[in-house]
């Protein structure tokens, strides 16, 4: 499906906005593919990212789905308009003990005032990937909110 952004500068204002974000700067998230209605976002494996057994936290694991979605809807917004999740599911799929997980947001159906993506993220290692959580995700356009 081929999506037009709203915005001619829309991917400076991502950009921009993703790094202001203080909690992806906490979890060490980093943008790794950008494209309209489509973001990557990648965690590399620390400590205090995991939960007793050593794997990725959960609530790390769910953030990089949300934010990437997130992204990925921001990108197809008008100027001067921000996002905000409004309802999100995911499902973990598989331990996140991979040294690095990357979570691939993709818009499904873009709307004026929702639009809906899902969020996929996936253990990245030397001899391929496994997917760990897939997620479907409700975004709103907010005007005014200036990303």
């Amino acid at each position: 499906m081929l999506l037009t952004p709203k915005d001619p500068d829309w991917e400076a204002r991502v950009r921009s906005s993703f790094a202001r974000q203080p909690f992806m700067a906490t979890l060490g998230a980093r943008m790794t593919h950008l494209a309209p209605g489509a973001v990557d976002l990648e965690i590399e494996l620390r400590d205090d990212l995991t939960q007793q057994h050593g794997y990725f936290h959960a609530g790390a694991t769910s953030s990089i789905a949300d934010s990437a979605a997130g992204y990925a809807a921001l990108s197809l917004f008008p100027a001067g308009s921000g996002v905000l999740t409004s309802e999100y599911k995911i499902n973990l799929l598989n331990p996140a003990k991979a040294p690095t997980l990357v979570a691939r947001g993709r818009v499904i159906k873009p709307g004026r005032t929702l639009t809906i993506a899902r969020g996929d993220v996936y253990g990245l290692e030397e001899n391929g990937q496994v997917h760990v959580a897939t997620g479907l995700f409700t975004l709103m356009c907010l005007e005014g909110l200036n990303d």
